[in-house]
């Protein structure tokens, strides 16, 4: 892994965890209700006592079952959001003389190129996303731990956008830029 991502290694630390948890909850109920741990009597009941808790007990459980819920309810559709979705681009100024496909993903190859090339920049991803009336370019820039923002930031806006509008033949396009930054050290020649 390239750069910090940290909620990528937050959701692995934290299944990682969950796994580890209910595998020993697993093995910890296989062992007893075998008879290889003696820690508890697989006979014996699960609580003390057959009498109902206090009521606020419950609300509490139910308020913090709906708030687990809730919760993971949340970061599940968090895993679904994704990298924006591309289109193949229908160029066609006069349908019976042919048409004109253009992948989107093909079309921001070099843009990406010419991005990863700036100084400070380690890597570069560009999606593009919409359709021909209505595109959205967006730009994750990994920066090296010297990148300067506002210079990678004017070559975009003074160099690279203007060719990529000018390539897609676009007057506007808006841009949506994420910078990370890598934590490898960049390399120095000696």
């Amino acid at each position: 892994m390239s750069g910090l991502n940290r909620p990528a290694r937050l959701n692995r630390a934290l299944l990682s965890l969950f796994g580890l948890i209910l595998l020993a909850a697993g093995g910890f109920a296989a062992a007893t209700y075998f008879g290889v741990l003696t820690v508890v009597n697989p006979a014996s009941p699960l609580v003390p006592g057959t009498a109902r808790p206090p009521g606020w007990v419950l609300y509490l459980t139910a308020a913090v079952a709906i708030v687990a819920g809730l919760l993971l309810l949340r970061w599940s559709l968090a895993q679904l959001a994704g990298k924006p979705k591309t289109r193949t681009w229908h160029i066609e100024n006069d349908p019976a003389k042919g048409r004109t496909e253009l992948a989107a993903s093909t079309a921001v190859e070099p843009f990406v190129a010419e991005v990863s090339a700036y100084p400070g920049v380690h890597t570069a991803q560009a999606t593009l996303t919409g359709d021909r009336d209505a595109p959205t370019l967006v730009l994750v820039i990994t920066t090296t731990q010297d990148g300067d923002l506002a210079t990678i930031r004017d070559h975009l806006t003074t160099e690279g956008l203007p060719r990529l509008r000018g390539a897609l033949d676009l007057d506007t396009l808006p841009v949506r830029t994420e910078f990370r930054f890598t934590t490898r050290p960049e390399a120095r020649a000696v």
